[in-house]
C-alpha cells in the first residue's frame, strides 16, 4: 500500500513537472511569436485580408460546415460576448504583468484603464453602427422561391461582429505582444502568468477563426468592411496616438518596461 502511494505521489510530480515545463515552453515559443516586430506588421494585414477577401472564399466554402450556420456553437457562446472573454483574459494578464514587474498596487490602474477607455469606445462604436443601420432603414431578406421579400427593420447588422472581433484582435495582440520584452528583460513569470498568457493567445486564435468565417459565410460584404475599418481606427486612435501621450492610460510597454539605460 505504501508503496503504490509513493509510486501515484510520484507519477503526480512528474506530470506535474512535465505540465509546468510545457507551459514554460509554449508561452516562451508564443511570446516570442507574437512580439515580434515583423510579424505584428504583417498581422494588421492579415486582418484587412480576411476581411475583405473573405467572401470571395464563399462559393469554395462548405455550406454544412459548423461555422456556416450563424448559431453554431462558437458564435453563439463567444462572438456576442467577445468583449467580456476579451477583458478577462487580458486584464488578468495585464494586473498579473503589471504587479511582477513593479510590485505597486497603483501599476494596476494602467491594464484597467485601458480596458475601461476600450469598453467606452466599443460602447459608442456599437451605438455608431446602430444609428448607421437605423438611417439605412430596414433591410430586405429574400423569402422563399414565389414569395415577396420581408423587411426585417431590427435585423442584426453584420458590421457589429466584425468590429467586434477585430478589435477584440487588435486589443489583444497589442496586450500579449509585450510579454517577449518582458521575459527578455529577466522579469518575474509565474506559471499563473504564462497559463494566462496561453490563454489569451488561444482565444486570439478563435477570434481570428470567427472573423475569418464571419467573413466568408456572413452577408453584406460593405457592412462587414465598415465595421473593421472602424475598429481599426478606434484601436489606431488609442494605442497609436492617445497612448503615446503623457495623459494617458500609457501603452503595455511604458507602464511596464521603462526604457534601458544606456550603456
Amino acid at each position: 500500500m505504501a508503496r503504490s502511494g509513493a509510486l501515484l505521489a510520484a507519477v503526480a510530480a512528474w506530470t506535474l513537472s512535465l505540465a509546468r515545463g510545457l507551459v514554460f515552453a509554449l508561452s516562451g515559443a508564443g511570446a516570442w511569436l507574437l512580439g515580434a516586430p515583423c510579424l505584428r506588421r504583417a498581422y494588421h494585414a492579415w486582418l484587412a485580408g480576411a476581411v475583405l477577401l473573405g467572401p470571395f472564399l464563399h462559393p469554395y466554402a462548405d455550406p454544412h460546415s459548423m461555422l456556416a450556420n450563424p448559431r453554431n456553437f462558437l458564435s453563439r457562446t463567444f462572438t456576442a460576448s467577445a468583449w467580456g472573454w476579451t477583458c478577462i483574459l487580458a486584464g488578468g494578464f495585464g494586473l498579473l504583468m503589471s504587479y511582477g514587474a513593479t510590485g505597486r498596487v497603483l501599476a494596476l490602474l494602467c491594464p484597467l484603464a485601458r480596458l475601461a477607455v476600450g469598453a467606452g469606445l466599443q460602447q459608442a462604436a456599437s451605438a455608431t453602427l446602430t444609428l448607421v443601420e437605423e438611417l439605412k432603414g430596414p433591410c430586405p431578406v429574400p423569402q422563399a422561391a414565389g414569395s415577396p421579400r420581408a423587411l426585417l427593420p431590427h435585423s442584426p447588422s453584420p458590421a457589429h461582429p466584425a468590429f467586434l472581433l477585430t478589435y477584440c484582435c487588435l486589443l489583444l495582440a497589442e496586450e500579449l505582444a509585450i510579454f517577449r520584452r518582458y521575459l527578455a528583460r529577466g522579469c518575474p513569470a509565474s506559471t499563473a502568468l504564462r497559463l494566462v498568457f496561453l490563454l489569451g493567445a488561444v482565444l486570439l486564435g478563435l477570434w481570428n477563426l470567427l472573423l475569418l468565417a464571419t467573413a466568408v459565410h456572413g452577408p453584406a460584404p460593405g457592412a462587414q468592411a465598415l465595421g473593421a475599418a472602424l475598429a481599426t481606427l478606434v484601436w489606431h486612435l488609442t494605442y497609436r496616438c492617445w497612448y503615446r501621450a503623457r495623459w494617458s492610460p500609457g501603452r503595455p510597454a511604458h507602464c511596464l518596461l521603462p526604457p534601458s539605460p544606456p550603456p
